[in-house]
């Protein structure tokens, strides 16, 4: 296999391709066979996962000062705007629209996440796939789509305890999807095939793509209860959300020449160290305002609030597209 073919190194790629898909596909199983234990794996995630995911998305603003003057409009009247429009919709037409209007978003943005994930990883391969793009995006994307067609057309009366409404979806539209989907998918197992009786297999590319297509498939699709469903994907997305996060400030505290507080705890060697920061300061955070919305009694429209606005930050910060310093550019994935 070729070195090139690792994001950071074999260690670490095998634990942020592998492990964090075996620990969302485990805690979903271990949720379904167990379904009294979900709230005890649901606490777990959002603790130890979850808040610390958001506070990541911070650490990106933080890594230098022309990123933060770049995108200062997300951290001044975007917020604002974005919990204006939540409460609007929260108090005005009910809590049932933001959670709505939350599992189609978060479907797209853990979609997006691990799109960018994998153009990360062909660009670091430096090599063609075996399919061409337009079969390779159909395929990364065509799975997925089933699955939100498919709960779609479960049509459940909650979600996460708050009323929801789903597009409707006929059955014949699930399942021509459904087939769609695992044409394309033994096109590309075939088409991978091929290129490694050729030698020319991206392989982390390859263990990306099995991974992408398993906690997809496991929690749209194998995955009857949507909440049990969701959390596996989100425990992937919040892992994997995370550790690529590290990587990216890891590597520009390498090429910095006057690393911040943020990338002198990104260096090699300090994981803990960083894990350890981001996890307390998601954990006051996050605890406060706990506390504030007991009286307030108002989270879903907090942390929904929350929610939009991490998929908004993400969103701009990492397109590579966008006129961003260098350092920040080289790692973009959208």
């Amino acid at each position: 296999m070729r070195q090139s073919d690792w994001l950071r190194s074999r260690e670490f790629d095998l634990g942020f391709i592998g492990g964090t898909a075996a620990l969302a596909v485990v805690a979903g199983a271990i949720v379904v066979a167990r379904p009294e234990l979900f709230g005890l794996v649901l606490v777990l995630d959002l603790w130890l996962l979850g808040y610390h995911h958001v506070i990541s998305t911070f650490t990106r603003f933080l890594a230098d000062r022309a990123t933060l003057r770049h995108h200062i409009d997300l951290l001044t009247w975007w917020p604002i705007a974005i919990i204006g429009l939540v409460a609007a919709l929260g108090f005005g037409i009910g809590p049932w629209t933001l959670v709505t209007i939350y599992l189609y978003w978060q479907w797209f943005h853990y979609l997006r996440q691990s799109w960018g994930v994998a153009r990360a990883y062909e660009r670091r391969s430096g090599v063609s796939l075996p399919e061409s793009p337009a079969l390779f995006t159909a395929m990364f994307h065509a799975l997925p789509l089933w699955g939100i067609l498919h709960r779609s057309h479960q049509s459940p009366d909650e979600f996460l305890g708050v009323r929801v409404w789903t597009v409707p979806v006929p059955a014949a539209v699930v399942w021509a999807a459904g087939v769609a989907a695992m044409a394309l998918v033994a096109l590309g197992v075939h088409t991978r095939y091929q290129a490694w009786r050729r030698d020319e297999l991206p392989v982390a590319h390859t263990l990306l793509l099995i991974s992408h297509l398993v906690v997809f498939l496991s929690g749209y699709i194998l995955i009857d209860d949507i909440d049990a469903g969701w959390l596996t994907i989100n425990i992937w997305h919040n892992a994997q959300y995370i550790a690529f996060v590290w990587h990216v400030n890891n590597r520009q505290a390498s090429a910095a020449i006057r690393p911040g507080l943020v990338q002198r705890l990104s260096g090699n060697g300090r994981v803990l160290p960083y894990l350890l920061v981001c996890l307390t300061a998601s954990t006051a955070a996050y605890a406060f305002l706990g506390l504030t919305l007991a009286a307030a009694a108002t989270p879903v429209i907090a942390y929904q609030a929350i929610n939009f606005h991490h998929y908004v930050v993400d969103g701009s910060i990492w397109k590579a597209r966008r006129p961003v310093p260098p350092v920040v550019s080289s790692m973009g994935a959208s």
